[in-house]
């Protein structure tokens, strides 16, 4: 299997890199990682509607470009399906079986996803009604992908 983690922006903060390395060397046992950093766009304060449905096009084609035809993608969204860890073992599972060897999440950048990254997913996935920094949703999102395979594969984790 492999996974993609597709994000708009650089993480600026050390702490996050690191946390989001660890995660990705622990992942290494059970599939191939990778994160493509897509380039963000400057957003001025008190942006308009219109620039910021521009940013988040732009952003947004960004991504689509990067996203493959084959793969299982999973944009992460407010407004998503909220599911316990065990479900979210499931998903991985059945991408697995299901003959997708190719699973792309999606973070999008301050800004939220275009609706067309939305439209493209195979999964919208909320992790919370809150609102998370980007940054930080990376380092989440690869704890709960390293959790999910320790479900899958019988093997212990923290509840």
């Amino acid at each position: 299997m492999k996974i993609s983690i597709l994000c708009v922006g650089k993480i600026k903060e050390k702490f996050y890199r690191d946390a989001v390395e660890e995660y990705l060397k622990r992942l290494s046992r059970y599939c191939k990682t990778e994160v493509l950093e897509i380039a963000d766009e400057m957003t001025p304060d008190g942006a308009g509607r219109a620039l910021t449905e521009q940013i988040k096009k732009k952003e947004g084609d960004r991504l689509l470009s990067r996203i493959k035809e084959e793969a299982f993608v999973v944009t992460l969204e407010i407004q998503g399906k909220k599911m316990s860890s065990e479900e979210f073992a499931d998903v991985l599972r059945q991408a697995a079986v299901s003959g997708r060897s190719h699973i792309q999440f999606v973070i999008g950048g301050s800004l939220g996803l275009h609706e067309s990254v939305s439209r493209r997913a195979d999964l919208k996935l909320s992790f919370s009604d809150m609102t998370f920094p980007h940054q930080l949703m990376r380092v989440i999102l690869c704890e709960q992908i390293y959790r999910g395979y320790r479900i899958v594969n019988g093997e212990p984790y923290h509840k």
